[in-house]
């Protein structure tokens, strides 16, 4: 059975990124798919452009920038999916990764959230966390540079297992997630105490108190990753205030 699928990407100025994301959704997509658009306050032409050239997107206008899970949050009254993809605005797909996802929950009725396999454009793959961040973690990924990633890098990407299978993970990446759309109306979405950064790994663990997510390198999605917290101090604040709440709420391990 086709089973419905609502998406949400937040935008704050991704003029540059966004038809990229949107134009291989829509290009790539078979499945009932609905998009959601959240605007938080973009200034560079972002709102008028997707306006313009996709009317087959909700757009929603937030008028100032709340926050990644604050934006995320907006549309959950509006979902009457059976599982909600969120996806950033620097996301390309190559194929129908929507159906992938939906079919692989389809199977599994014991995971609530999936992840899929997360590369660079030009198809390296990206070393990203899928245990729980630990501030060793945090500090070796900081500090990597553009070498091969080290012992507990390593760790925190649970390269030490084989990931060309599916896998149970403790975190998985804001990038790109799938979900079950009554589990996230359940936990109430992201944590808005979060305005950027850890409100992934937050929404993770609650789905691991209730049923599993899974890292399922069948379905493979293509990120932009800026990296913009090593670049822009402000957001290497942000990233910090974040980093202390999450272990406030959940404790160091």
């Amino acid at each position: 059975m086709n089973k419905t699928i609502t998406g949400c990407i937040v935008t704050y100025n991704n003029i540059a990124t966004i038809d990229n994301a949107l134009g291989s959704l829509f290009k790539c997509t078979e499945a009932p798919f609905h998009l959601f658009v959240v605007d938080n306050g973009s200034t560079d032409g972002t709102v008028e452009h997707i306006e313009k050239h996709y009317p087959e997107v909700t757009l929603i206008r937030s008028n100032s920038n709340i926050g990644f899970g604050s934006g995320h949050n907006l549309v959950i009254d509006r979902l009457d999916s059976d599982y909600h993809a969120i996806i950033n605005p620097d996301i390309i797909v190559k194929d129908d990764v929507i159906s992938k996802l939906s079919e692989y929950l389809d199977s599994n009725k014991d995971v609530g959230m999936v992840s899929p396999e997360i590369r660079f454009p030009d198809g390296r793959l990206q070393i990203l966390g899928k245990r729980n961040p630990r501030p060793c973690y945090l500090a070796a990924s900081r500090m990597r540079g553009s070498g091969e990633p080290g012992k507990l890098l390593r760790e925190y990407a649970m390269m030490d297992h084989d990931l060309s299978k599916p896998i149970d993970i403790e975190n998985a990446t804001g990038c790109f997630m799938f979900i079950r759309t009554e589990l996230f109306k359940e936990i109430g979405g992201f944590d808005e105490r979060y305005f950027m950064y850890f409100e992934d790994c937050d929404l993770t663990r609650e789905v691991n108190s209730r049923c599993r997510t899974v890292y399922y390198p069948g379905a493979t999605v293509y990120h932009e990753w800026g990296r913009e917290s090593k670049k822009n101090f402000k957001l290497k604040l942000v990233q910090i205030n974040s980093m202390m709440h999450y272990f406030a709420k959940w404790g160091l391990k």
